[in-house]
């Protein structure tokens, strides 16, 4: 469905809530233009996808401003538009809206990991500013979600991965059910085609028969409440079909075990009535043991509440049953929004004194002790994730923690110092060991020392599940052991640096250290030793950076040792190569380019290994000329006029693939007598086949010739001259 202006506006003037629509309908106006000439991957204008955005939003009742930063909210990303713009014609709550949904194109990150952790850290500090900014950042991604199939294959898959893992449960902690249920759903459909094709399949063929008897269940409920007044509300639902695909295909479940596929809402005026309307529902049909939840009286993190029961009616079919009341219900299904659905007017400020989501702000405090960005990615997935226990300390306070979490992060959850100074946790009265993964209904209780010298170990990095316990227990190492975190540190590099074979000198490592943000070396070694950077992920950057300063890198081969072409055809100097100034020196062949007689070549003096010998067009040439540290090193030589030595050269050839190619190609070189050393093929995308021959050379004319003739070979496309 494409959105328009109008659709807009007409929303707008149909509804009861207050707008300004000379402000919205100016922002459409300053978008369209700013967007004029852009079409999305569908063909359709590119102002259509904000405009849905708004018209998602204006669905959710947001405010004035929250629709203008919708219109706005890919102006600054995708086109000239600057944000002092946008704060000067439309204020400062809509510019640092439209601020918060950009996304960071131009940040000089490493990896496309890294640019994804630091714009969500940038979603986060801008969500932590004004909760609006994710809101319109859901709304954004829903579209896209609707849109999907204009996509690349690869694309739908990459951002259904990415909206499953992020998006989706930023919308549960937000308590925006419809949203998230929606994002699932779509995700599933171009993650799993095919699972999501036989849960739908299997609902369908259900369809008629769960609809009879939701409806029957729902008459048979209302018949039994007339007493209330204001009469409630009764509603039948089906689980979303990615609930129902968790069920089945990660947790083995058969279609008949699920007992809630469905589910009767009633929805009534009070708290007191919440619970009447349980006892009636238990009287009238039989409770599953173990099934019912109060989750009035606790909570979920994101402020869900409502009794939950699963029940057998007498037509032997499982099914829940909500009970909650209005204001309730409207947090259940807008989370969030549903504080501008009911409460704002034209203005929708921020919320006032809200305190629900000071996680936001508790993780981008945590993320201030992580020296590694990519952290950041892997904390919100997992202190965002939907599945939850609920731990008891023993005055009965409800510790809400993410499933898989363990007594050190129950510790951690009180206070910082009740985890720094656990000695030890006792979960039902009875002992246990750090690593005991909590359930939900324990009661721990944790023993802690008054020790000025105790501290929380090491291993509780590899023990602890949340991030919020992670990033205390680094922060207390960080703090504490400044002298014993450079020890280990520098150790454990110096390990891996000599398992890379590389010997750095002084320079090298304060760059290392300056490339991850670090002023000097030893604030660098103390992040390696209290977790905050992670060898892993750079070592291998590491050894590129060094590479580069040691080219040229390639293997040459010696010219003062007779052997075989396979031994790497060396020869003595004398024979081949003469260098100007030096006499009795050993040279070697770059492998970059592989030099032939003919070839204009050029010297360049190695640590130990002699003359390093290069085509003068080489690119590592080119690229190590340029450093002023190396320029006293290039030095010339000549091809000896005497020389009667083999030389090894690399073909590239392209060509369509078809049957008899490699024998064509063969022939070609045995028919030149050129004998081959070694030749590799193998199929492209495209329908070409890709073959590397290695030959014995014995100079650049005999090559040049040889491409000729390869190239009049039938579907012969290109035909190049490599190194290796």
């Amino acid at each position: 469905m494409v959105y328009t202006i109008e659709m807009l506006m007409q929303r707008i003037r149909s509804g009861d809530k207050q707008y300004d629509p000379e402000k919205i309908q100016t922002a459409y106006e300053f978008a369209e233009n700013a967007h004029k000439g852009q079409v999305r991957t569908s063909g359709e204008p590119y102002i259509s996808h904000p405009v849905a955005v708004a018209y998602i939003l204006l669905e959710m009742c947001m405010d004035t401003d929250t629709i203008c930063a919708a219109l706005l909210h890919d102006v600054v990303e995708d086109t000239g538009v600057e944000l002092d713009t946008i704060r000067r014609k439309f204020g400062e709550d809509v510019a640092l809206m439209v601020d918060g949904v950009t996304k960071i194109g131009q940040v000089p990150l490493n990896t496309k990991e890294e640019q994804h952790a630091e714009n969500i850290r940038k979603i986060l500090m801008a969500m932590s500013k004004d909760i609006r900014v994710i809101i319109i950042k859901l709304a954004d991604r829903l579209h896209n979600m609707r849109t999907l199939a204009c996509r690349p294959p690869e694309k739908q898959r990459k951002t259904s991965l990415e909206t499953m893992s992020f998006y989706a449960p930023i919308a549960h902690r937000l308590g925006m059910n419809d949203v998230k249920e929606e994002m699932e759903d779509v995700s599933l459909y171009y993650l799993d085609p095919y699972g999501y094709k036989e849960v739908e399949s299997a609902l369908a063929a259900r369809k008629d028969k769960g609809e009879s008897f939701i409806d029957t269940i729902k008459r048979r409920i209302a018949e039994r409440i007339t007493d209330i007044q204001p009469p409630p509300v009764i509603e039948g639902r089906v689980k979303s079909i990615y609930s129902i695909y968790k069920k089945v295909y990660v947790k083995g479940k058969n279609l008949d075990e699920i007992y809630d596929i469905y589910a009767v809402r009633v929805i009534v005026h009070s708290i007191v009535e919440c619970y009447n309307v349980l006892g009636v529902i238990h009287d009238m049909f039989r409770p599953i043991p173990y099934r019912f939840k109060d989750y009035i009286a606790t909570p979920k993190p994101n402020r869900y509440q409502s009794l939950h029961t699963t029940v057998i009616g007498r037509e032997g079919i499982p099914f829940e049953v909500q009970i909650r009341t209005f204001e309730m219900h409207n947090t259940a299904q807008y989370g969030i929004a549903a504080h501008w659905k009911y409460k704002a007017g034209i203005g929708g400020k921020k919320v006032a004194g809200e305190q629900r989501f000071d996680w936001i702000r508790q993780i981008l405090d945590q993320q201030q002790e992580a020296d590694d960005v990519e952290q950041i990615a892997e904390a919100v997935k997992v202190d965002l994730a939907p599945d939850d226990v609920y731990v008891f300390t023993p005055k009965g306070d409800v510790i809400t923690l993410p499933l898989g979490s363990t007594v050190i992060d129950f510790a951690y959850a009180i206070h910082t110092q009740v985890g720094n100074r656990m000695t030890g946790a006792k979960v039902g009265g009875r002992m246990a060991t750090f690593d005991y993964q909590l359930k939900t209904g324990d009661i721990v209780e944790v023993m802690t020392t008054n020790s000025p010298n105790y501290g929380p170990n090491r291993h509780w990095l590899d023990i602890a599940k949340t991030n919020e316990a992670k990033a205390k227990i680094r922060s207390w190492f960080k703090r504490e052991c400044r002298a014993e975190n450079i020890t280990r540190g520098k150790t454990a590099f110096d390990a891996e640096l000599r398992r890379n074979s590389i010997v750095p000198d002084d320079e090298f490592l304060l760059q290392v250290a300056k490339r991850q943000h670090f002023d000097n070396v030893d604030d660098f070694y103390a992040a390696i030793g209290y977790g905050g950077v992670a060898l892993s992920k750079i070592m291998q950057k590491t050894k590129e950076e060094y590479l580069k300063l040691q080219k040229p890198p390639e293997e040459p081969v010696q010219i003062n040792i007779s052997d075989t072409i396979s031994d790497n055809i060396a020869r003595k100097q004398s024979s081949g190569v003469i260098v100007d100034g030096i006499e009795g020196c050993d040279v070697r062949f770059a492998r970059c380019c592989n030099p032939l007689p003919g070839d204009d070549i050029i010297g360049f003096v190695t640590r130990g290994f002699g003359v390093s010998v290069h085509k003068l067009d080489c690119k590592n040439v080119t690229e190590q000329q340029s450093n002023p540290a190396n320029s006293e090193r290039w030095i010339s030589v000549k091809w000896a006029a005497s020389a009667k030595a083999i030389y090894e050269a690399i073909l590239d050839i392209v060509a369509q693939d078809r049957n008899s190619l490699i024998a064509d190609i063969t022939t070609a070189i045995s028919a030149s007598r050129i004998p081959i050393h070694e030749i590799n093929a193998h199929n492209l995308k495209n329908g070409n086949a890709s073959i590397s021959v290695t030959l014995e050379i014995g100079g650049v004319e005999q090559l040049k010739n040889l491409v000729v003739k390869l190239k009049k070979i039938e579907g012969v496309v290109t035909v190049e001259r490599t190194g290796k």
